[in-house]
Order: structure tokens, then sequence, then C-alpha cells
């Protein structure tokens, strides 16, 4: 659903200028210094990115789920890791407070959050427990008016940068399902918490992960979101849904970006007398990138409009998901094979975008994890 469509043209507009002037020309130094400019993300907090999906009651844009696509479509149009300065804050960090958090957590958190003078980071995986989420050991122990935090969080993207921590622990420890886990809005400052070194990657560079250790971590029990034990999985469950439209979203625009670039080396490259666009097999690996690409937009924007109605979108979602992190990888292997040679040195930027996009089929639910979640609504509907 698009709102204001002028407006929302307007906002588009100056995305995509961002993207062209200042992101794209920034895309080697990130590559090369594993850092973003702070300029960069103060433009991104002047420009309301972090609020891209904050109610405007709290200082945020408050788009749509298909406005929000369709603006990443623009955003991602570049390296990823600048979506991933944002995306934390813009999916759980902000989501599950906002779904499911007091009023008084609302009031507090998401007009800090829509300006970006906080950031958020979602604390859920373990080293035992990714796509198991629910056997996540992290605890949160009752005491008093406080809980008591100890575990490890691996993985935590934008832990380094974060002021805040969205944290999946069990508070019930005989229930060692679903059921025992909470969610808590963690002071990243507080006594207690270390961090692991940055991870080093495969790609990605600039967008940094690392390890966050809880030692008898005190959590106002006044932070457990929505005031309610054992509601955290559950919390986090929305989130994710929503959060895998919006990661489709940024597959369709980094593809994007790979078949421009693709296109235009292929028509500038020539062999045997004329450009690589004119062979047939060229060509035949530009249409399939092509019809994948348009088909994923496709799927995007039919769930984002679905979930806009309010309807349940939990199979639309995760086929978004699966479909196009992986016509992404496919896209970028065949952007590398247009290169050909060219597409395996560093300085034609492909092979950066090749390593960069891995990651789409594994964050945020493996592709075999949307495999189980489609083939078990499918099952379930079937049943009635």
């Amino acid at each position: 659903m698009i709102r204001d469509p002028e407006t929302f043209e307007a906002l588009l507009d100056s995305v995509r200028r961002f993207v062209r002037e200042r992101l794209v020309p920034a895309e080697n130094e990130v590559a090369d210094t594993d850092e973003i400019p702070e300029a960069i993300v103060q433009e991104m907090r002047e420009m309301g990115l972090f609020g891209l999906t904050i109610p405007e009651s709290y200082g945020g844009l408050e788009l749509t789920m298909e406005e929000e696509a369709r603006l990443l479509f623009e955003l991602c149009k570049t390296s990823p890791a600048f979506r991933s300065v944002i995306g934390t804050t813009v999916g759980i960090g902000s989501q599950g407070i906002l779904m499911d958090g007091t009023e008084a957590q609302k009031a507090y958190y998401l007009p800090k959050l829509a300006t970006g003078e906080l950031s958020s980071s979602f604390a859920l995986t373990e080293p035992d427990a990714g796509s198991d989420a629910a056997s996540l050991r992290t605890t949160a122990i009752k005491d008093g008016d406080h809980y008591v935090v100890n575990g490890t969080k691996r993985y935590i993207t934008n832990a380094p940068h974060s002021k805040i921590f969205t944290l999946m622990a069990r508070t019930n420890p005989a229930d060692k399902g679903a059921g025992g886990v909470s969610a808590f809005i963690v002071d990243a400052q507080s006594p207690g918490i270390s961090l692991g070194k940055n991870d080093q990657k495969m790609g990605q560079k600039g967008a940094h992960t690392c390890d966050v250790m809880f030692d008898n971590v005190r959590v106002p029990a006044a932070n457990l979101i929505g005031g309610q034990e054992g509601q955290g999985f559950k919390t986090a469950m929305k989130v994710l849904e929503k959060g895998r439209i919006h990661l489709a979203a940024v597959c369709v625009g980094v593809a994007q970006r790979i078949l421009d670039d693709a296109l235009r080396y292929a028509i500038d490259r020539k062999q045997f007398g004329q450009p690589i666009a004119e062979f047939q097999l060229v060509q035949a690996m530009l249409a399939d990138s092509k019809a994948e690409l348009y088909a994923a937009e496709c799927m995007v924007i039919d769930a984002a409009r679905k979930r806009d109605e309010g309807r349940s979108v939990s199979t639309e979602a995760s086929c978004c998901k699966m479909f196009a992190s992986e016509m992404c990888g496919r896209v970028a292997d065949r952007a590398v094979q247009i290169l050909g040679g060219a597409g395996y040195l560093a300085e034609y930027g492909i092979e950066r975008f090749y390593r960069d996009v891995r990651l789409f089929r594994l964050y945020e639910g493996t592709t075999q994890i949307q495999q189980i979640i489609i083939g078990r609504n499918m099952v379930r509907e079937a049943r009635g």
C-alpha cells in the first residue's frame, strides 16, 4: 500500500541520489577499511532511515510494508553493508518493542531509535542455538526487581556499535521449549557485558558481527518486553516474519545492481569483433537473471501488500526469503561468468558482491528453515 504516491516518490528520489552520490563512491573505501564512514551514518540518521518502520507519532517515517520494500529496492543497489547499518534497528530493534512492548517502553525507546540516537542489535543466536532458536541456553533469572542474565550470544550483527540489545533469554529453565523464552531490552553498557573480537567474514566488509557475553548482568524487570514472561519467542517470530519480506527486498535491490553491472560490461566488452552482449549464450544468462529478478520483485510486492491488508503471510514471507536469496546468489554467479576473468578480480567489484550475497541464504532463517516453514504451513492448511 502506497499512502501518498507523490510524497513517497520524493523520498525514493532522495534515496536514489544518496545511493548514487554517496554510497556507490564509498564502496571501495568500505571494502578496504572494513568501516562505514561516520559521515555516511550521520546522513542516514538525518534522512530518517533508522526510523523507516517506526510510527510517525514516535518520530519515524511509518512506512507500510510495500513502501519499505520499494525503498529497499533502491537503497540496496550498492554494497549490502550500508543497509546493515540500519537493518537491526529498523527490524527487531524497534519492531519487537512496537509490536509487543508496553506503552512506557514504546514512549521511551522508539523516538530514540527513530532518530538513530540509539541503535539496536538482535541477540538471539548462540553457539548451540541458531536455526533451533527455541533451544537457547542464555538465562534471565528473576531477582527482586531485576533479572540476572548469563550466557553467550553469537554472530550478533552491529553488536560493536549498538546502544541496546533486544535479548532473547530463558526465564523458565524448567521449560526447555519456546514457552520458557522471554524478550528484554538491555543497555549495552550494563556491567557484565563484554564483546568478542569482530568476526572475520567471507564478505560484507563494514557490517560487523561478534560474540556478546553476559556475566551476571542485571536487567531491570521494567525492561521485559510487554511485561510478561514467556512471550519472547512469539515476539521474535513475528518480527522475523516481517524481516523475511524486508530481506527479500534487499536481495532484489542488490541483484538489480549486480545485473546492471553485468549488462553494462557485456555491452562494452568485445570479443570476436562484437560486444559479448550479442552472443546468445550471454543473453541467456542475462535473460535468466532478469526473469528471476522480476519474479522475486513480484513476490515481494505481493507479500508486502497482503501484510499491509492485515492478512497472514507466514508462508508468503518464507517463499519470498527463500526464492529471493537463492535468486540473488544465482544472479551473482552468472555475473561472474559474464565478466569472465574480470569477474574474478577485485577491481571490477563483482567478486565482492558474489561474496556479500552468500550470507542472504543463511541469516534470518536458512533456505532449509524456510522450506520447513512452507512445508509445515502447507500441511497444516490442507488438514484444516
